[in-house]
């Protein structure tokens, strides 16, 4: 779907919009919308937010549609990093909870600060349009199109709708007459699923191993399938959570060589080679790729109830042969092919999407060219995120505060740092893939933020 970015006026036989031109729009009450909605009220600002399911928590709420969450999901970075910086996960939780904990955690956020009052739920977003004097005019309806369109103005724009629901589906030769069951890893939520199945995982990140280790307990069979090589991490690195090992070390601010022979060192006593195992070698360095975080699935390749193989070629009606010549017969083909950010409600160019589909902002927060428009969330950071979240909602706040009150000192603050706009904030050669695209190591990330702040608030 594509808009007229310059026109802001309602589609036939719609009302004109309504006020709110002194609010802000936030869009998904996840955690990003929900720091966001917190982070704005602090700040003075009146603040609508549109869900368009019936609670919060987002991606963390497993009875959405949208969800990824599967009956196993725990986190994959240990709890302070994960946490919101002002709202502590409780003491007596495990070091990487349970993703019912995470939502009760985000419910327990959400009604401490009183954010569930600027929230309407059940309420989808179906088209956002730049109006007069830098506002915008955003149309909303009933969740899956029930109930009449309306269009209300707002002062500014923040989207937190999430990047890991749109599924990216691979297209290999054969897949559309092939006589076996084939979902995508966003169906998968329950380990019964593969109870008594010959299953076949296509993919190596961090979900499709989760599913490969449930499929190794459930199913008759489980073949798991990467196209290369990736650095496996224990969830635990000298009796501590590997990201807390791995951020004290980051804090010495070695350079990235050293750090990299270190963390091979690491692993090479802690994990071993792994090729002996059947997996490919990997073919890039330590921290180039977004790190697998996984303890159990060396354990169910050392037991052999997962059978690395590499590639798939193609598929046949009743079977799937892979790169290197062998034929299998899985039954049930899970595609952990991971996701593409999807913004159904915007115009491409008001995000700065390239040619490849990949939004470039400033910060990954602040669109170049409509500087009340914002996303909270697009990251991929080599540690917990909500603490990320949390500092960019901070960021978009301050700003728009300093455009209301400084124009002048934010005219030259934006003048000085347009070159940040789609800065990938990464010391490590990170791979240019769509899994990729928002990666950001939080060290160097989160100071980052922290100049931008220390700027717009001295004027400097």
């Amino acid at each position: 779907m594509s808009f007229d970015v310059t026109n802001s006026a309602p589609p036939p036989g719609q009302t004109p919009p309504t006020g709110r031109a002194d609010s802000v729009c936030v869009i998904g009450a996840g955690a990003a919308g929900l720091t966001a909605i917190k982070t704005l009220r602090e700040a003075g600002f009146s603040v609508d937010c549109y869900e368009r399911e019936t609670g919060v928590g987002g991606a963390w709420n497993w009875r959405h549609e949208r969800s990824p969450v599967y009956a196993t999901t725990h986190l994959i970075s240990s709890k302070p990093f994960t946490q919101f910086p002002d709202f502590p996960m409780p003491d007596s939780w495990p070091d990487y909870p349970h993703h019912s904990q995470v939502l009760a955690y985000l419910e327990r956020y959400a009604d401490h600060f009183g954010l569930r009052e600027h929230i309407w739920f059940g309420t989808e977003v179906t088209r956002v349009v730049p109006a007069e004097n830098g506002t915008w005019d955003v149309t909303i309806s009933g969740a899956r199109g029930g109930g009449a369109e309306r269009t209300q103005r707002y002062a500014a724009v923040v989207v937190a709708n999430g990047h890991n629901w749109s599924p990216k589906m691979p297209a290999y030769e054969g897949l559309d007459s092939y006589g076996g069951q084939v979902i995508h890893a966003s169906a998968y939520k329950d380990p019964s699923q593969l109870r008594g199945r010959r299953v076949l995982v296509i993919g190596a990140g961090n979900t499709g191993c989760d599913i490969a280790v449930d499929a190794a307990q459930q199913a008759t069979r489980c073949w798991h399938s990467s196209r290369r090589g990736y650095w496996y991490v224990p969830k635990y690195t000298l009796g501590r959570p590997t990201d807390q090992v791995s951020d004290r070390l980051a804090r010495y601010r070695l350079p990235m060589w050293l750090r990299q022979w270190l963390m091979h060192r690491t692993l090479r006593l802690t994990v071993g080679d792994l090729t002996r195992f059947g997996l490919p070698k990997p073919d890039h360095k330590v921290l180039e790729t977004h790190p697998i975080v996984n303890s159990q699935l060396i354990y169910h390749l050392g037991h052999g109830t997962i059978t690395p193989v590499p590639d798939v070629a193609r598929f046949t009606a009743n079977a799937v042969e892979l790169v290197d010549g062998r034929v299998i017969e899985p039954d049930l083909v899970i595609l952990a092919t991971g996701y593409l950010p999807r913004f159904e409600f915007l115009a491409p160019e008001l995000l700065n999407v390239d040619a490849d589909g990949r939004p470039r902002l400033f910060l990954h927060t602040l669109a170049p060219a409509f500087p009340t428009l914002a996303v909270v969330g697009l990251l991929q950071p080599d540690s917990g995120i909500f603490s990320l979240m949390h500092w960019q909602a901070v960021l978009v706040a301050t700003w728009l505060r300093l455009r209301e009150q400084a124009p002048e000192r934010a005219n030259a603050f934006w003048r000085a740092n347009h070159h940040l706009v789609g800065k990938r904030f990464t010391r490590a050669r990170v791979k240019d893939s769509t899994r990729h695209w928002f990666e950001v190591n939080h060290i160097d990330y989160l100071r980052a933020l922290e100049k931008a702040l220390r700027q717009m608030e001295s004027g400097s």
